[in-house]
């Protein structure tokens, strides 16, 4: 709409100047030597007059369009920038929320990886005591064996002094009798001889 408007107000612009250059021509309209420009005096009718006015007002006309388009153009730079600038701020933003993520994150991984260093020494230390806990009770348990062994070896050794003493040689030479003879041993040993017992 505001195209055609403008169309529509560049044509009536260009007939009434092309009316206003034709209509005063002529020596009836001629310019007295009044009418001076930096000390050039104009010469010539009063459509000549108009014709320079129309070009000085297009070269204005030009110029201000040229003027417009540049602060147009500086203003959409402007704004580009801004625009540009919020979004390298949004974006720097973003990546040191992001750097801010993983350097909690690597220092969350660090606390980690501290605990669990300290709960492998731990760990090892606790194997070290469950190891020595270990050689103890390997020593106790020698010692044990090593007494159970000398307890046997001792209750071993009065077992066997007494049934040598049980000799029938040392009893008789404890009563100073002389040992029996085989005849003896035999009465002692079959009271009735050879008689068979009675029924």
């Amino acid at each position: 709409m505001i195209i055609i408007l403008g169309l529509i107000i560049l044509v009536v612009a260009a007939i009434v100047a092309v009316a206003g250059i034709f209509s005063n021509t002529g020596s009836a309209h001629a310019v007295n030597g009044a009418f001076s420009v930096f000390g050039h005096h104009l010469n010539g009718s009063t459509g000549t007059l108009f014709l320079f006015g129309i070009i000085v007002g297009a070269a204005a006309m030009l110029g201000l369009g040229l003027l417009l388009t540049g602060a147009r153009r500086t203003s959409r730079r402007g704004l580009a920038a801004r625009r540009d600038l919020r979004h390298s701020r949004r974006e720097t933003a973003a990546v040191d929320k992001d750097r801010e993520a993983l350097a909690g994150q690597r220092d969350t991984a660090r606390a980690k990886t501290a605990t669990v260093a300290q709960e492998r020494d731990d760990l090892t230390r606790q194997r070290d005591d469950l190891a020595e806990e270990r050689d103890d009770l390997a020593g106790q348990r020698e010692n044990l064996l090593k007494q159970r062994e000398d307890l046997l070896d001792r209750d071993a050794r009065p077992r066997a002094t007494p049934t040598s003493s049980r000799a029938v040689p040392d009893r008789y030479a404890a009563n100073s009798h002389p040992a029996p003879s085989d005849e003896e041993q035999h009465r002692k040993e079959n009271p009735f001889g050879n008689r068979p017992a009675s029924l």
